[in-house]
């Protein structure tokens, strides 16, 4: 009765979160018993703040998080086209987006004062960072990443 009774929390708790656009409980798995309690569920692994990836002066990790464009920055069309703007993040840091439209619809709505949610793979530089892989790869090896603006979500 006990375990399924906590298989059944466990798989409410999952349906539930799965309706939830943020939510830390959305990737649960559950054990091979099946999980006989909820102390047996394992999490996702989250990803890092941006603020922790700064301070650690880190490249190449995957950073998800949200924040308001300050700045619209002129597309750069070397190359792979990038849309460019800054968002600052709750820490009180500024991140460089470099939004690649050639392989992701370019944010046309956007505007300083939005707020948006992002994952994308986060590179250091002493002015806060750079977000970029805001999109999916089209080859399927690398992490996928989006940009969520007024209900949108780009990738």
């Amino acid at each position: 009765m006990m375990r399924n009774l906590g298989f059944l929390i466990v798989l409410l708790l999952s349906v539930a979160c799965s309706q939830t656009e943020q939510s830390s409980f959305a990737n649960i798995e559950l054990s091979p018993q099946q999980s006989e309690s909820i102390s047996e569920v394992k999490l996702a692994p989250a990803f890092p703040s941006a603020a922790e990836l700064f301070a650690q002066h880190a490249n190449d990790e995957m950073v998800e998080g949200r924040g308001e464009v300050v700045r619209l920055l002129a597309d750069d069309n070397k190359g792979s086209r990038h849309q460019k703007f800054l968002v600052e993040v709750g820490s009180g840091q500024t991140l460089l987006f470099a939004h690649n439209i050639d392989l992701a619809l370019r944010i046309n709505a956007l505007k300083v004062g939005d707020n948006i949610e992002f994952r994308g793979e986060y590179s250091y530089n002493p002015k806060g960072g750079v977000v970029h892989w805001t999109h999916l790869d089209p080859r399927n090896q690398h992490e996928a990443g989006w940009i969520k603006h007024n209900g949108i979500t780009y990738q």
